[in-house]
Parts: C-alpha cells; structure tokens; sequence
C-alpha cells in the first residue's frame, strides 16, 4: 500500500475538518473533488467523472469545475441540498517552493457556501429575500431570529410554539438552524413546510454565549438600545451569529442592529391561508399566479423586498396602516413628480447587496460602481423632491437621501464608468486619480515612447546625436554609441552618469542608474499598476464601509419611495380605491374584485369579471357569517378568497380592488378552501380538512376574518353535513368571527333563521336549454340547488352517464319528498341501463314480428332449425 502523496495527504485532512460537505479544492485554474465528492458532485452537476492517482491501491475518482464558472455550478449544488466548502490556495507555488522544492501549497477553507448564507448576485433572486432563520428553545420559550446576510436585515421574535409554522411560512426561508431536541419537537412543522433543519450544538443556543457574541459584533457595552431581548431571542440570534462566523471564517456580514418584531402587531396567517391565498407563490410553487406578481409595479430589487415584506406581513398597527395610505395617497396626487421619482429610481442598483458583498470582501469593482449609481440618483431624487410637501412616512426618508456627496465625489473620481467584474482584472481606477497608478500604466502601456523620451534627453545632454537605447535578452536595456564617441563618454563629467558594460568592435555600451530602474519598472509595470489598483480599490472599500449605517439608511429610503409610487401606479392603472381601515369590526366591500383571476381574465381576452359586494357588519361582539350557496364553477371560491386578498392588501397599506371598503382591523386571517392528500404523512384529504378546520377552531379570535369552502364534503352526506352545521355554530357562538362560508349543504341555510349573525347568500345561475350559465354575481337568499350534473356536462362526461345522473337524481329526489328511503329507490333502478330513457320504439321490430308470429309448441326440430335462421337473417337486415 503506498503512502498518500503530500497534495492528497492536505486533501484528506482539509476535508475530515468538513465532512458534510462538498470539498471544492482549488487546484490553478480548478476547484478539483475527489472521492465521495466527486462522485455526487459529477451526478449533480452532469459533468465527467474521472480519476487521478491511487489512494490505499484504488483509482481516486476526481471531477472538476473552472474557478471562472464555479459560481453557476456552486447554485445548481446549493439548490440541489448540498452544502460546499471552498478552498482556496493561500499562496502561490512559487511561496511554497521557498519552503522546500517539495513543499505544497499552503491551501484554507475560506468560506462554507449553505443556502442561508448566499451574497452572489448570480446565485440569488435579485427581488427576494434570502433568509437565514434561527429557532431557539428556553425553558419552553421559542424565539425566532433571522437574517439576510445579502441585505443586512436582522430581527427577532418571541412567539409560541404554536405560531412557528405560520412565522416559517410568512419567511420562506433557505436554511433553518436548531438543536437536535428542537427539531424532533417541531418535525411536524418543518415536514408541512418541507423544511430540512441544519442542527447546531446546544453551545451554538447558549443564550449567556450569544450575547457576548453580539455586543462584540455590533462593539457595544449593552444590547439594550436595540431593544428589551428575553433569553430566548438572544439565544435565537446568538445562533445566527455563531452560524455566520462559521460559514464565513471569521469575516461577518455587515448586519444592521437586531429589530425587535412583535407577533401582535402583525396581521397572522398561518402556513394553509398562504397556500390557499397563494399571496407570493403561485400553486406550482413559483411566482407565477400569486398575488406578489400581479401587483408587482416596483422598480428596484429593493422596492421588490419590501414589498414581499409587507405582504408577506400586514399590519394591525393603525398609525402604520394610515402612514402608508397617506404615501400612496401623495404618489396618486402627484403623478408628475411621482412619475419623476419612478424614472430616478429606475437607474438605482441594488445598494443592499453591493454593501453586503462590500462588507465579506467578496465584492468587486461593480458593487462599488454600485454604489456610486445608488447615491447619484438618490443626490438627483432629493433634487426632485426638494420642496415637495411630503407625508410624514415620507418625509423621514427623504433626509436619509441626502448627507453622502463626499463619497459619491470620491467615487466618481476614482471609478471609470464601466468598470470590470472582478479587481484581478484590473482597469476599473480612472486616469488621472493616484499619479503612482498612472505613471505605471504609462509604462506598461507606452514603454517604447518612454524609452524614446528618455533617448532623447541623453541626446542632448551628452551632445552625441547617434546614441541609442537598445534591448536584447542578455543585458535588457542598454545605451550603444559608436567606438568613436567611447572617449568622451567614459570621461568625467559623463562617466559619473554613464556607467559602462560592454566594448564590441565598433560600439560602446552603457547604463545608466536611472534606465536600469526604468527597466525594473517597465518590466514590473503591469503587476505593480495592478497591486496599486487593488490598494486603491481597499481605501476604497473602507470608505464606503465607514459610511455603512448612512447607506443602510438610504437603501431603505430608495425602497420606501419605490414602494409607494408602485402601489399609486397600480391604483391608478387597475382603478383600485383607498379603503377605510379602523378599529370597528365592520367588513364592507363594494364591488370587490379578485385581483389574479381579473388579471387571468384581461390576458385571455374573456368576459370582463364580475364585481360582487361583501358586508359583515357584526352586532356588539357578535359574529358576523355569510353562508353561501350555488354550483361549483360559479365563483364561489373566488368570492371568498378575493374578500381576505381584500384585507391583506388594506392592512399592508395599499389601495383594494373595489369600488369602496371599510374595514375594521383584522387580526387574523384563516383559509380553508381546497385540499389535497397529504400521503407521506398518511393523511386523507378528508383529515387534511379536518387539521386545518380544528386549528381555526382552536386559535380564531372576534378580530379574525374567517373563510371556509365546502367543509365536510370529504366523507359520508350525513357525516359531512354535521360536521359543518357544527362548524359553523361554534364560529358563530365561541369564536364569533368574520367569516365567509360556502356549502352545498342547502340544509344549514335554516341557519340564518336561528342565528343571529347568519345570513344566507348565493351565487346567482340561469339555465337555457338544459345547460346552466354562470351569472357569477352574489345575491341575497339561498341556492335552490347544486346543478352537480349540469356542470358535468359542461366537463364533457359522456352523455350516456349524464343521462343516467339525471335519472338517479330524479330518483333520488322524489324518495326525499316521498320519504322513500335512498336505497331502495336506487334498488329499484336498472344497473346496467345502456342509454337512460331511451325512446320505446314506435312499432316492433321484424324480429319482434317474426318471434310473435311462432308457437315453438307447433315446431319440430328441423323447423325450429329453420326459424333460427330466419330470425338470423332478420337481425342481420
């Protein structure tokens, strides 16, 4: 057995330091994977699968990827669930041949590339968060903490147990971190979500730890001007601290102070609503579809952030709600200025991640150029908004635009408009700002007009007009004279100067102290104008970095301006209306809209949508339920979801799709409208329904808007039947919701009649000709039926089983109002009828006639032979 080879011996003992995960080992021009690694790697990635070397008697198996596209290939991993630790060389091979011929290149792990800790701009959504999320477990207080170390957003939460899935859902985040016993106490949770914890030691949690760890990190005596933490939110971010110091080696993200978020102030919806409303995924799991991409207008990838933020997150808060009204109100009034702002904003890079990168050293001179087109047009938007009379949410932003000029000088100066990609390149200082870096360049790009210059001042100053300087590969760069001239400049006083080196036969050579250094520097002009421009490009990153707070500050303005004037441009376009929000328990909407659906609609080029209203105006703390009825595919799951749609979008801020709406705060939202099985958890969709139902249930308050569909259609008629008369009782009785419930139980209509709070409404259909029209308006009363069979005609069942439906229903239908019992109705029915109700001919058939006319007692065999054929014959035509 041989021994491992010093690069394979570095290898192995770099990669037992991180064995759960991939091991990208810089080789040159390479990061190179070898064993275990480079099998799954070369799987994922679909690339060749070689092998290089022996270990232990066996082919190493290697693959590799260029260091220039390692980016693409570090995305495919990371989304494929794989974590990747990069290693690079920390020396070059000359450095480690000092060493020892034999030495090897001293190689480090610089960073550990995980989902949640992602800056690249290739390898994120330039228009979402990509969160980093921490749970922590005190005594049985939870906290949540997280992060996005691409912006620099840090927050805390205390929160009971029972709220993490819905907190989990309205983050969506990459990577969760735990401990062992909190993952096994919240399995569920994180199946529902599809959710793959990284664990964490408990030291990682230690809440004693972790707020040590912050006050070094943000260089504080106290954490209390951030906010009154409990132990377990210190516990929560003193993980993320400790994650982050471990993914990046020691180089932290410039995170902002912790913010401190309160559930209460918070409109909350749990994982099923989210799903059900599909408020920033689509059903596919995607944008496409949501609501986010429909009411998208922003213009920066900040404006974007935030505004999945806030719908991701509507607030109760009615200063807050009023703050942002009164901004789209401003945009709305304003539409030149408006208009102005949306044009400066257009040009603003992505400030956040530029800073972010800036911060871990992974930035380039594009995120500094960044950060010089971010403060130029915030210097042009405060132009803009000079002495414009701004609202109050407003008009505290507008100062964080300003106060930068000096970087942006500075900036300006330094940087030429398009710089490269990577500071290896070079190229990105213009002329004209450091002398050191100009005259190197000089001589790298113009060395022979140099030497020129040069020749020509010795020229004049020794009176020997054939002098020369020449170049050849044994003496570099010499002055050559004629022999005759070899006197005169081997005398003083220009001996002093000229110092000799070579006698041929015919000339005279020289140097001089000054073209021996000019030599040095032509030939070292390129690596030297390249190091001067990567210390230029530090000073340069340490002044945007000093400036850091500043800048924060002004991202967060860029996307509060984006922001509003997106959601006035949306109102003006989409003739949405600014809805009353107060702290009653009214819920009107006038000639609502669902905003996807109106969308789908326009796009298709079909009939225009129906617009319906919705008033739940509940008596002193009572409960206030519409019931609704009518066939599937008339509207009535859009009616519902378009109402809580209604409320998110109010509570964010923003303008609703209606003609008018009050409403009074809601606090939270619960859906339950479709549902599927969840087999990996053994669940029928029937217990899907019922899971989601007893959680309403159980945590809906008077404050909550409550929206159900066709609860109980998953089991037996009666079973079902009970189950939602029940349901909705306790709504109205315990919970006394807000709610909107929709069944084609037409029995729980007599509801409306025995409690206070139910009214019976219905969506209102026509048939013509056997065929049924979906009007899709919403009427007071109640449905006089389901039309089941007419909208499966309209799905193209075959007539013949829509024909038999009808029958079996007639049936059924005359039992019930005979108080014939079902079964024995259908009993009575034919099983196997070809074509229901067939017309009975209207005379027999000739081999009816030819049957009637026999008398098989009258028949000997050879005639009965006979009449077979005959009847044969007949049959045949």
């Amino acid at each position: 057995m041989t021994a491992a080879t010093p690069m394979m011996a570095q290898y192995l003992e770099i990669k037992a330091e991180h064995p759960d995960a991939l091991l990208f080992y810089r080789m040159g021009d390479f990061y190179e994977l070898f064993f275990d690694d480079a099998a799954a790697a070369a799987e994922a990635l679909d690339i060749a699968l070689t092998k290089r070397g022996k270990h232990a008697g066996d082919d190493i198996p290697m693959c590799g990827v260029p260091v220039h596209a390692a980016e693409g290939y570090l995305l495919t991993l990371i989304r494929k669930g794989f974590r990747v630790a990069v290693c690079e060389q920390m020396e070059s091979p000359t450095e480690a041949k000092k060493r020892g011929a034999k030495s090897v290149v001293r190689r480090e792990v610089v960073r550990l590339v995980t989902p949640g800790t992602l800056t690249e701009e290739t390898l994120l959504e330039a228009r979402r968060h990509n969160y980093l999320v921490a749970l922590a477990d005190v005594r049985g207080d939870w906290a949540l903490a997280w992060c996005d170390i691409s912006t620099g957003a840090f927050h805390a939460m205390p929160l009971a147990q029972a709220r993490i899935g819905a907190e989990l859902a309205r983050l969506a985040p990459s990577e969760v971190l735990m401990t062992e016993a909190g993952e096994a106490a919240l399995r569920p949770v994180l199946d529902d979500l599809g959710l793959t914890p990284t664990s964490l030691g408990r030291a990682s949690f230690d809440s004693g730890s972790a707020e040590g760890r912050l006050r070094t990190l943000y260089n504080v005596a106290s954490l209390e001007p951030f906010g009154s933490f409990g132990r377990a939110e210190l516990s929560a971010m003193g993980a993320v601290v400790d994650y982050l110091d471990i993914t990046q080696k020691g180089k932290l993200p410039l995170l902002r102070p912790p913010r401190r978020d309160a559930v209460s102030r918070l409109l909350q919806i749990d994982a099923a609503t989210r799903r059900n409303l599909e408020l920033t995924h689509g059903m596919a799991g995607g944008r496409a579809g949501s609501l986010l991409s429909v009411i998208d207008r922003t213009v920066t990838a900040g404006g974007a952030r935030l505004l999945e933020r806030r719908l991701s997150a509507p607030s109760c808060d009615l200063p807050t709600i009023h703050g942002r009204q009164a901004a789209v109100d401003w945009a709305l009034g304003a539409p030149g200025c408006a208009e102005a702002v949306r044009s400066a904003l257009r040009a603003v890079p992505d400030l956040e991640r530029a800073l972010s990168r800036l911060s871990l050293d992974r930035a380039g001179p594009r995120d500094l150029a960044a950060l010089r087109g971010a403060l130029a047009q915030a210097e042009a938007l405060s132009g803009t908004l000079g002495d414009v009379n701004l609202p109050e949410h407003l008009a505290a932003e507008r100062a964080a635009l300003t106060g930068q000029e000096a970087l942006l000088e500075h900036l300006d100066a330094a940087l030429v408009a398009e710089p490269p990609l990577l500071v290896r390149d070079g190229g990105f200082v213009a002329a004209g700002f450091d002398a050191d870096l100009d005259a190197a360049r000089e001589l790298r790009d113009e060395g022979r007009s140099v030497i020129a210059r040069m020749q020509k001042e010795y020229c004049e100053n020794t009176g020997v007009t054939s002098l020369k300087i020449k170049h050849n590969n044994v003496l570099g760069y010499f002055i050559e004279t004629t022999a005759t001239h070899a006197e005169r400049m081997m005398s003083p006083p220009l001996s002093e100067t000229f110092i000799h080196r070579q006698t041929t036969a015919n000339q005279v050579r020289f140097t001089t102290v000054e073209l021996s250094e000019l030599e040095t520097r032509i030939l070292n002009a390129g690596a030297q104008a390249l190091e001067i421009e990567k210390r230029l490009f530090a000073e340069l990153r340490a002044a945007a970095l000093d400036a850091a707070g500043a800048l924060g500050a002004l991202a967060a303005a860029l996307a509060e301006f984006d922001l509003a004037t997106a959601l006035a441009e949306l109102a003006r376009a989409e003739d949405w209306t600014r809805p009353v929000v107060d702290d009653s328990r009214v819920f009107a909407v006038e000639g609502g809209r669902h905003p996807v659906v109106e969308r789908a609609l326009r796009n298709q080029g079909g009939d225009p949508f129906i617009a319906n209203d919705c008033t739940l105006e509940p008596e002193a703390d009572g409960a206030a339920l519409e019931l609704l009825t009518g066939p599937n595919m008339a509207g009535k799951s859009t009616y519902l979801r378009q109402n809580a749609l209604i409320a998110v979008l109010a509570q964010m801020g923003a303008y609703v799709p209606a003609r008018a709406a009050h409403l009074g705060v809601v606090s939270q939202i619960f859906s339950r409208v479709g549902a599927s099985d969840d087999l990996a958890r053994g669940r029928s969709t029937f217990m899907v329904e019922m899971v989601e139902t007893a959680a309403i249930l159980n945590q809906a308050d008077d404050r909550a808007l409550v929206i159900l569909d066709e609860i109980g259609r998953g089991t037996a008629t009666y079973d079902g039947l009970s189950i939602a008369w029940a349901t909705l009782e306790h709504l109205h009785e315990v919970n006394r919701v807000r709610g909107l419930f929709a069944t084609h139980y037409h029995e729980l209509t007599v509801l409306a009649g025995k409690l206070p709070g139910v009214r019976n409404a219905t969506v209102a259909v026509k048939e013509w000709d056997g065929e049924v029209i979906f009007l899709h308006e919403v009427r007071p009363g109640a449905a006089d039926r389901s039309y089941g069979v007419q909208v499966a005609q309209l799905a193209g069942l075959p007539p013949a089983v829509v024909a038999r439906a009808k029958s079996v229903l007639e049936a059924l239908e005359q039992g019930e109002r005979d108080r014939t019992a079902p079964k024995a109705l259908i009993d009575d029915l034919p099983l196997f009828a070809a074509v229901a109700d067939a017309p009975a001919p209207d005379r027999p058939s000739a081999v009816e006639a030819r049957l009637a006319d026999l008398s098989p007692d009258d028949l000997s065999p050879r005639d009965a032979l006979q009449a077979l054929y005959e009847l044969r014959a007949l049959l045949s035509g």
